[in-house]
């Protein structure tokens, strides 16, 4: 049965808080996994959009959402839909049961889903109704906000106690307390959630960000949970997910949350919550808005940088993994400890999120000596994170992920403390330094190639991670060298059809994102020490010559400019195997492996004859060249290609056409071998 949205209005209206309670229990039952509201219409256009794609193979574009897809949406049901969040805004600004008070709040919920019905979510009573409800204080009233308290003041003065909806909202009113009334442990909507994939993955458009839809939240409702919870704390979190919701969905709400200094109170209340000793159970979605505004709002990310937003979200992660520390920068860890609980992970996930907002800003940048010793205690907790144990795989990618996502754009300079650790326990060293880190980046590196999904989004960060520490710390070079590029043995298989991880990288040195192949090149060329020899010994010139041609390094010296790390490289070192020595001289430098013999194609030509289909060699290679077919390229003495123009074109215009009427007067067999 579908719930009557003209009734639960006049429900609202009269103030009838248990008939409200009952209708909108149907209607959240109804609605609670709907991220659009015509369900007919909606299939019936995706069914005419599939028939469309095959039959014409194109498709217009795709939809930002589910919500923006169902244009075909009745009018009066999306204004019904307006209507109803109206009503309930003013409803739950009066003095409400706090069973009612949820049940409104989860109606909001599932509205704010939708974008086109966000119209009276985003004003400012709205959003400071629903901060108020979810325990966040705002400083001071804006003038917009006391506008729409005047507005509507005059006109429930005008229209007397007739509107149910305006009595709610009366200053007689008592307004419900904070402490009495907020929360939830549901989850944040697909609309809110979607941002969960990460904070780095925006894309701007007009004066805001947008970011990427991704999954929904995993975070499950759970009634049991929340029957043990106070009604005021189910209540705030609840109010929070509705925020959250808004603040995604629409960049009027974003830049209102930015103008009325939402952040400032959103900090103050996350702030309470780390130092307290026993954290509020909304916390999480508090991090989650805080995600959310420091992702959209490039200036909000500056001013919780300048609030020393990193040394506090450092402390939320050490309380919320209970760090304790030994000697300098090391996190003790305990291998008995039981993984750690989905809860515990995802609060973790959403503070490195923001985390990684704010810090990315000091990426190579020099710090000064506090800045220093901030990011070096930063990252002594992230290289903990990167060893836990989480409740189920996914969650430990996912924590791995955004971990490496913030020590890729931390200062180079702070990265020390990822193997300044006790050897003792370590489970991996080389040359005395334990590198139980780097290998446990090298396993999440050798995933992610596995996968091969959404490699510039998920791969480079690693790549460059990894590039960057082998280039300033010599242990960790030679730990990857050795697992990533082993004394070769088998010359017999080209580089990039080896399915070793020396393979799985060589194949990305030609893949189509330009980002993904440079990273990939980089990385294997700072293992090779940057010497251009050793790079095309591994990689075999054909897959080296992108890189070698972007550092003007065609000619095989080592560009100083470009090599500034060079100074850091041991002394020219590499031991060849038995099997290579035995195979070098008969290796094909362009392809990187031994190739058959093959019969050679002059034999049995004269030397005139050779010389004579040189010539004519030349001859095409200028026709084709001065028709724009081709281009004929040759290094240049800074070992990058140029242009040769002129320099191939050895004969006359009159010696190119006399060719090229001989080889239209040979027999055509003969002439379809010749232009071959």
């Amino acid at each position: 049965m579908v719930p009557d949205m003209e009734r639960i209005i006049e429900s609202i209206n009269q103030k009838d808080q248990d008939t409200v309670q009952l209708l909108l229990d149907s209607y959240n039952t109804q609605y609670a996994e709907c991220f659009f509201f015509n369900t007919e219409v909606q299939e019936r256009k995706k069914q005419r959009q599939l028939e469309e794609f095959r039959k014409n193979k194109v498709r217009d574009s795709a939809p930002d959402s589910d919500s923006d897809i169902d244009s075909d949406d009745n009018e009066s049901d999306l204004l019904l839909r307006q209507h109803l969040a109206t009503a309930l805004l003013c409803f739950i600004d009066s003095q409400l049961q706090p069973a009612v008070l949820r049940v409104c709040l989860h109606t909001l919920r599932i509205l704010s889903r939708d974008r086109r019905a966000l119209g009276p979510l985003v004003t400012d009573s709205a959003l400071f109704t629903l901060a108020h409800l979810g325990g966040i204080s705002l400083l001071q009233a804006c003038p917009q906000q006391e506008e729409e308290k005047a507005e509507d003041q005059s006109a429930r003065t005008q229209r007397g106690a007739a509107s149910g909806c305006e009595e709610a909202a009366d200053a007689d009113a008592t307004p419900l307390s904070v402490s009495s009334v907020l929360s939830c442990s549901a989850p944040v909507e697909a609309a809110a959630a979607a941002a969960t994939n990460g904070s780095v993955k925006c894309r701007s458009d007009g004066g805001h960000m947008v970011l990427a839809r991704g999954k929904k939240d995993t975070r499950e409702e759970n009634s049991e949970e929340e029957e043990k919870e106070e009604d005021g704390e189910v209540c705030r979190k609840e109010a929070m997910k509705v925020l959250c919701n808004v603040i995604y969905n629409s960049p009027k709400a974003q830049e209102r949350a930015s103008a009325l200094r939402l952040l400032q109170g959103l900090w103050e209340s996350v702030k309470k919550g780390i130092w307290s000793k026993e954290p509020s159970s909304g916390q999480f979605y508090k991090l989650r808005l805080l995600f959310l505004l420091t992702a959209l709002r490039p200036e909000l990310r500056l001013q919780l940088q300048q609030e020393r937003g990193v040394s506090v979200l450092t402390k939320a992660l050490e309380q919320c993994l209970a760090v304790r520390w030994g000697e300098g920068y090391e996190v003790l860890s305990d291998s008995t400890a039981p993984p750690i609980s989905k809860e515990v992970s995802q609060e973790v996930i959403e503070i490195l999120k923001t985390l990684f907002n704010i810090a990315h800003m000091s990426h190579r940048q020099e710090p000064d000596e506090e800045e220093a010793a901030l990011y070096r205690h930063l990252a002594a907790v992230l290289r903990h994170c990167l060893l836990l144990s989480c409740d189920g795989e996914d969650l430990v990618e996912e924590l791995q992920g955004h971990t490496v996502n913030i020590l890729s754009a931390m200062p180079l300079t702070c990265l020390d403390v990822l193997l300044s650790v006790s050897v003792d326990q370590a489970s991996h060293k080389w040359e005395g330094v334990n590198m139980d880190c780097v290998h446990t980046l090298l396993l999440f590196m050798d995933r992610r190639l596995n996968r091969g999904q959404k490699l510039k989004e998920k791969l480079t960060p690693v790549l460059n991670l990894l590039t960057e520490s082998s280039r300033v710390h010599r242990e960790t070079r030679h730990y990857l060298r050795q697992k990533i590029l082993p004394p070769l043995r088998d010359v017999a298989v080209r580089p990039e059809q080896d399915n070793t991880l020396r393979g799985q990288l060589v194949r990305l040195m030609t893949h189509v994102d330009t980002d993904v192949k440079h990273c990939a090149a980089e990385l294997l060329f700072v293992l090779c020490k940057e010497n251009v020899s050793r790079f095309v010994k591994y990689t075999g010139y054909g897959n080296a010559a992108g890189l070698l041609a972007a550092r003007g390094l065609l000619n095989g010296r080592r560009n100083s400019i470009d090599s500034q790390y060079a100074s850091q490289y041991s002394s020219d070192s590499d031991s060849d195997t038995e099997e290579y020595r035995e195979a070098k001289a008969r290796i094909n430098l362009v392809t990187g492996r031994v190739e058959a013999e093959q019969p050679d194609p002059m034999e049995g030509m004269t030397e005139e004859e050779k010389e004579e289909e040189a010539r004519r060699l030349v001859r095409m290679i200028n026709r084709l060249s001065r028709d724009q077919i081709i281009q004929p390229m040759g290094v240049t003495a800074e070992g990058r290609l140029a242009p040769l123009w002129g320099h191939m074109r050895g004969c006359t215009l009159e010696e190119e056409e006399d060719s090229e009427e001989d080889v239209d007067l040979m027999p055509e067999g003969r002439k379809d071998r010749q232009m071959e």
